[in-house]
Formats: structure tokens, C-alpha cells, sequence
């Protein structure tokens, strides 16, 4: 990872600022994290995650929809308890009040957020199923509204589901290194005039559609 003017440069542009976090895969093969309340360009601790190296990373730069919910609590990406996944959104899920009240009657519900309700969800649908990415669609089935997913899981693969029509869903590489990226909350390819403008292989993830990057930055999915 790196910290460097791309991420302050997607906070100033993104209007974000409200906080940050980073997962990413450990030398051990592990789910670390980090976040903060701050913003990433304020933030003393982002010096330190930028210099770990690994081979997959998720990271979130907070524009909150309510801004009830500026708590460290709220603050994404949520690791999942059991090490198998990191996960955030961006923009508002709608159906999330009767999931809320089952969580928190759980002991489950720390914060305001309703991202958390939703990496909640994922918990408990993720046993079993073949394909773990397949439940970003279903999760966005089941909670509506806006809806851009992102995850991280400990095989090492980043994954990103485009459901937001507010806020385009993009992949490209910048060098060796392969990404997908939300755009910076303009309808037009904004980010790669002033976030990203020596990036590559540049394509838009359709709605509805989910990519997933392997451990070399490749691309496979929806596009």
C-alpha cells in the first residue's frame, strides 16, 4: 500500500474527510486493519499502513450519509469476527430498521451505521455458500437503496459491486497494481482527471454488476 497524494487527492475531490480504514491481507496470510476518525490526510497512523507491503487491500475514505454516525463504532471497513471477510459501502441502504432491531437484540450492533447492519447480514449468509461474492448482489437485494459494496476476503481477492447510480463503480490499473474504485461522486470518469490520470485498462462496472481482482490485479466479473 501506499499513502500517498492519490488517496488525499480522492478525499478532497470525493468530499470525503470524515474518517478512514484499510484491510488488507497480512505476511501470515491474515485480515489486518485499520481506522480512524480523522481523515486520511490528518491521520499520523497512515504513514506506518502504507509502508506494509501485501498483495490485496481494501480501502475506505468516509462521506457519510448522516452525520450521526461519525463514531469509531461506524467507521468502516467492518472485519468480520471470524477473520473471513472486511467489508464497506458506500451510499444508504433503505430496509435496514426490523434488520437492525434483530441485531441489536444479538449484541451484535455497536454503532449507527447502517453499513454495519449489512456486514452483519453478510455474517450470517456467508457459511456455506459456494461463492461468497455472490451475496453482494443479494445483500443489495435484501436492503435496497443505493448500493456500492466492496470485500475483501482472506483468499486475498478484492471485490466491488456497482449498485449506486449516484457514484460509478470503475477498474484500471496504475502500473503493476490492479484496482477498482468508486468514482468521486461524479456521474462523468472525473476520477481519472484528478485522482487517477496515468491509469490504464480503464472500464465502468455496470449496475448490478460485480468484479473481482485477484492476487495480480486481473479483473474478473461484470463489466
Amino acid at each position: 500500500m501506499q499513502a500517498d497524494h492519490r488517496l488525499i487527492g480522492f478525499e478532497r475531490y470525493g468530499i470525503a474527510g470524515f474518517g478512514w480504514g484499510a484491510a488488507w491481507i497480512s505476511a501470515d496470510g491474515q485480515i489486518d486493519s485499520h481506522r480512524d476518525t480523522c481523515a486520511f490526510r490528518d491521520d499520523p497512523g497512515r504513514d506506518a499502513v502504507g509502508a506494509v507491503e501485501t498483495t490485496a487491500a481494501l480501502v475506505h475514505l468516509r462521506r457519510p450519509s448522516k452525520l450521526s454516525t461519525l463514531g469509531l463504532a461506524d467507521t468502516q471497513p467492518f472485519d468480520d469476527p471470524a477473520g473471513r471477510f472486511s467489508f464497506s459501502h458506500n451510499g444508504d441502504f433503505r430496509e435496514v430498521r426490523s434488520w437492525r432491531a434483530r441485531f441489536r437484540a444479538a449484541g451484535r450492533i455497536h454503532g449507527r451505521a447502517d453499513t454495519e447492519v449489512g456486514a452483519r447480514w453478510l455474517e450470517d449468509a456467508w457459511d456455506g455458500h459456494t461463492a461468497p461474492v455472490d451475496l453482494l448482489a443479494t445483500l443489495h437485494e435484501t436492503f435496497g437503496g443505493q448500493a456500492n459494496l466492496s470485500l475483501l476476503t482472506a483468499d486475498g481477492a478484492a471485490s466491488a459491486y456497482a449498485g449506486n447510480t449516484e457514484n460509478p463503480v470503475f477498474t484500471f490499473r496504475l502500473g503493476r497494481i490492479g484496482l477498482a474504485s468508486t468514482g468521486i461522486y461524479s456521474l462523468d470518469r472525473s476520477i481519472f482527471r484528478y485522482v487517477a490520470p496515468g491509469a490504464t485498462e480503464r472500464k465502468l462496472v455496470r449496475i448490478g454488476g460485480t468484479i473481482t481482482l485477484n492476487r495480480h490485479g486481473a479483473a474478473a466479473g461484470a463489466s
